[in-house]
């Protein structure tokens, strides 16, 4: 099934490795997801000072969450990339991985160096809207 989002891209603005905006049909269901953090099953912290793990996990808790509502990272609207660190060098490290992640799909986002996050240990989180058509479930 094709994803319902419909990434915009502007030839008047800088290049970047994301969409610039993007939509969704009238009639689509929003889908708003609780930051995706780089927890274990047993909630512990994944791999404490290693930003890529942590990234790589909270992708793949996002994707969790994503198919238990009916969705998949392609119909991901917009990102909110949290990175505990003032080093933009370790932002684009988690950056890297989560970009990676999502392919061709690259949605708007906001890629943010935050002083703390809530779990011990915690470096990484994501926060993200989709969209799927209305019948979509």
């Amino acid at each position: 099934m094709s994803s319902a989002v419909q990434l915009i891209r502007s030839a008047d603005l800088a290049a970047a490795p994301y969409a610039y905006a993007a939509t969704a049909p009238a009639g689509s269901r929003l889908i708003f997801l609780a930051g995706a953090c780089p927890l274990e099953d047993d909630g512990s912290t994944t791999a404490p000072g290693d930003y890529a793990a942590q990234a790589a996990r909270c992708v793949e808790t996002l994707d969790i969450a994503l198919r238990a509502s009916g969705a998949t990272l392609s119909d991901i609207i917009s990102t909110r990339v949290l990175v505990a660190s003032s080093s933009q060098a370790d932002l684009v490290t988690a950056w890297d991985v989560i970009h990676g992640a999502f392919g061709d799909h690259d949605a708007p986002s906001t890629l943010l160096g935050v002083t703390v996050l809530g779990y011990d240990h915690q470096l990484v989180e994501i926060e993200a809207i989709a969209a799927v058509a209305e019948d979509a479930r």
